[in-house]
């Protein structure tokens, strides 16, 4: 099942994050999009909803930043800077996909073939000076 959203600006970004941390609370989301195209606002509203207060920064050179929020592990990955996905195996990549954990996981296809399959991928472009997701469930919601 797809779905697909306007978003007008950074603001409504973290909006659909936030919404989708009520609707989302394991597995693995794929976040796919360019360079700037949003990916780490819309985390930054997901963990928000989930009670973080801190900042959200994208973790391009330390790959992974774990929050422990309402009693859930959260991992944001950023695998821009991943050479091979078999590094996912040296920073204990197996253990951060464990069951009831959520993973939120930019750049997947750097890691293909080493991470489980998404509960949900979403594609954010660029349209203008707005942007646009495409939400792609892996099962009806």
């Amino acid at each position: 099942m797809s779905d697909v959203r306007e978003l007008a600006d950074d603001a409504a970004t973290e909006a659909l994050g936030a919404e989708l941390a009520q609707r989302v609370s394991s597995g693995t989301v794929f976040l796919e999009g360019t360079l700037g195209a949003g990916k780490t606002t819309l985390v930054r509203g997901w963990l928000r909803a989930l009670g973080h207060g801190g900042a959200v920064k994208s973790p391009t050179y330390t790959l992974v930043e774990p929050y422990r929020l309402n009693d859930v592990d959260v991992y944001h990955f950023d695998l821009y800077r991943l050479s091979d996905p078999e590094e996912l195996e040296y920073i204990g990549g197996r253990d951060y996909f464990a069951p009831g954990c959520l993973s939120l996981v930019e750049w997947p296809e750097k890691g293909a073939g080493m991470l489980p399959a998404p509960v949900l991928t979403i594609e954010i472009e660029v349209v203008g000076s707005a942007r646009r997701a495409l939400l792609h469930w892996s099962a009806p919601q």
